[in-house]
């Protein structure tokens, strides 16, 4: 077998093992193939259009149906419709992590290096004054709301608001946590797909700890461990960010950040013992 061959087998192998969580929650939420393969076909129409056009020279419809092997009059279809739009819950999640980042991180919101109790009102410091600079024109009821739904922040018996969590995460409502799906699992194939490219000379952090066959009585315990050290970590890695946002104000600016996820399932008995 070829280089070529190699690295097709390869891949759809690891499409096959890529897609069968994915399946599982589409199949969970009722999602039918049609629709899954109509928002596929629209990716990669956009995708061709957009990632993969020639430097100088305008996207081609002919071009699109070539690289996606879709027919001229499918590109021409889905290129004229609007794509899906994105879920409100993203802009949602965004907003509220927003205003728990800044609560966590901006001196005027602090009180002796830490977050300061909020009134929940104008202030000073206030809550209203907290969201309308970290979430714009959102209502500051509708922000408090949901964090307190969540439990990031409690009310004190003074009336003021504490800081429970600098981490926005949903507790309930499965449109906010799919929103999260699709943004972080789409950080973590982009990444992949960096290395892939770039491995040699520009390499991504990308690296996880894994054992088989491991016994499940002391997993509770690494559940809690893992996640008190990622938190402090993630903390840590936010400080340092935060720190150096301002060491070039005129330069370009990026999206950046580092992902943490645990991951646990069962094994069968006669699976391999591999560590």
């Amino acid at each position: 077998m070829d280089a070529d061959n190699k690295i097709q087998v390869a891949l759809n192998a690891a499409i096959l093992k890529l897609l069968r969580p994915l399946c599982r929650l589409l199949l969970r939420h009722h999602v039918p193939f049609g629709t899954f393969e109509e928002l596929a076909k629209h990716v990669y129409v956009q995708t061709a259009m957009e990632d993969f056009a020639i430097p100088g020279r305008k996207p081609s419809m002919s071009r699109a149906s070539i690289l996606t092997g879709l027919t001229r009059k499918d590109v021409q279809r889905l290129a004229a419709e609007t794509a899906p739009e994105r879920a409100v819950a993203d802009e949602g999640y965004n907003r509220a992590a927003r205003v728990l980042t800044g609560w966590a991180r901006d001196p005027e919101f602090q009180q002796r290096g830490r977050p300061a109790p909020l009134d929940p009102g104008e202030g000073p410091p206030g809550f209203a004054a907290l969201v309308r600079r970290y979430s714009g024109d959102m209502p500051a009821r509708a922000v408090l709301d949901e964090l307190l739904r969540v439990g990031a922040v409690r009310t004190l018996d003074d009336g003021r608001l504490e800081l429970v969590t600098h981490a926005y995460v949903p507790r309930a409502g499965e449109v906010e946590k799919l929103a999260i799906l699709g943004s972080d699992v789409s950080d973590l194939v982009t990444t992949i797909d960096h290395n892939l490219q770039h491995g040699d000379t520009d390499p991504r952090f990308q690296r996880k700890v894994m054992y088989r066959r491991y016994p499940v009585a002391p997993l509770s315990d690494f559940r809690a461990l893992s996640a008190e050290r990622a938190q402090g970590l993630l903390e840590v890695l936010d400080r340092w960010l935060a720190d150096h946002a301002t060491s070039d104000p005129e330069g370009p600016r990026a999206r950046v950040g580092v992902g943490i996820y645990y991951f646990e399932e069962p094994m069968a008995p006669d699976h391999d013992k591999e560590r």
